[in-house]
């Protein structure tokens, strides 16, 4: 069969890339286009546009690039048109996703969605529109199944796929002595994020949580994509130490983390490491979000637990005073760890499910082939 998946960012190539293999075990006769990145290319995927070319973040850098955006919207349609899929696979993404599966609905494409937009923080009615056009939706959260069932659409959960990396990941024997870390005592490692917009914001805070505390040794999680001038303020510290592109081996040695809202919470809480999630926005989109946001926390360890298992410093909470305080406790507070241990425990019993990957795959073959 013929597959065409759509991945904006780092993350949909990821899981991506995984679901790819599962497909290949459930239908050897596979063909893969689409737009993605380097993981699903190696998988096979013909890419059409690398996804560096459309992950932007934020509302102000997706007006900034909507030409870009939109040229890439017309070439995808066209490029469906032309391919003739048995399915299109949209992999989160939703601002163009959504889009596409419209359009795939005009016109007769049968289209699968893996890894549901977050209808359910904000402007929910989108639910009726996703499934208006979307002719199967396969989530990865536990609570977002019975969301869908208030506007009478059942849904397949088929796992976590974050879960999925998290236990697949081979740590690297050698990545303390590597890193020059290996006489650390304690780390303290440092998720400002993956996009410009973020490391911008939450940079400066870490910096001051670091003057302050010269006797925790940092490690920051940077990325190669991002400039490296970006951490250049936080480089310069004797106590600090980058490590790039390796944040799964990084939180297999850290006793504390502070985090950036986003995937990178749950990963931290899946290596069950105490975090405090800090997270800055432009005033404009902040004010949007809450305007619009209609769930309580903004971390996916809390939402998938249902409650404030670790603690959310965000906009005006996220001081740099509310940060070292919350810092200190993490790695003092040894009532205050214990706790987010057993929410940890907690987070890891409700998402152990199997492969998402593998389930995800199973089902989207075994309806293509019922419903042909």
């Amino acid at each position: 069969m013929k597959y065409y998946l759509i991945a904006g960012e780092r993350s949909g190539d990821l899981h991506g890339s995984n679901l790819m293999k599962e497909l290949k075990k459930q239908d050897p006769d596979v063909h893969f286009r689409g737009f993605g990145g380097d993981y699903m290319k190696a998988v096979g995927l013909d890419v059409v546009v690398h996804y560096h070319d459309m992950a932007f973040m934020g509302l102000i850098a997706l007006f900034a690039n909507l030409r870009t955006l939109l040229g890439r919207l017309k070439q995808c349609k066209n490029d469906i048109l032309d391919y003739q899929p048995d399915v299109v696979i949209l992999i989160d993404y939703g601002a163009f996703n959504k889009r596409i599966a419209k359009f795939c609905k005009a016109n007769g494409v049968k289209n699968y969605y893996y890894i549901s937009p977050k209808v359910w923080a904000w402007y929910q009615s989108r639910a009726k529109e996703l499934k208006s056009n979307v002719d199967r939706m396969f989530c990865i959260l536990p609570f977002e199944k019975e969301f869908f069932k208030k506007f009478d659409w059942e849904v397949d959960y088929v796992g976590n796929p974050v879960l999925d990396a998290v236990k697949a990941f081979q740590p690297d024997p050698d990545f303390l002595n590597k890193h020059h870390l290996a006489d650390k005592k304690q780390l303290v490692a440092l998720l400002p994020g993956s996009r410009k917009s973020e490391l911008v914001k939450i940079i400066p805070l870490m910096v001051k949580v670091i003057d302050a505390n010269p006797d925790y040794n940092f490690v920051v999680a940077a990325v190669k994509s991002m400039p490296e001038i970006l951490y250049e303020p936080i480089s310069k510290y004797s106590n600090v130490h980058l490590v790039f592109d390796a944040t799964y081996d990084l939180l297999s040695h850290a006793h504390a983390a502070i985090v950036t809202s986003g995937t990178a919470t749950l990963e931290t809480g899946l290596f069950k490491v105490p975090q405090v999630v800090v997270y800055k926005a432009n005033r404009l989109e902040f004010f949007l979000a809450k305007w619009m946001i209609k769930v309580e926390f903004v971390s996916l360890v809390n939402l998938i637990v249902g409650k404030e298992a670790i603690r959310e410093l965000i906009q005006k909470e996220a001081t740099i005073q509310n940060t070292i305080i919350e810092l200190r406790r993490l790695l003092e507070d040894s009532f205050h760890r214990d706790k987010i241990m057993k929410d940890y425990d907690q987070l890891l019993k409700i998402l152990d499910t199997g492969s998402a990957s593998t389930n995800a795959a199973r089902l989207m073959v075994n309806y293509l082939r019922s419903e042909d």
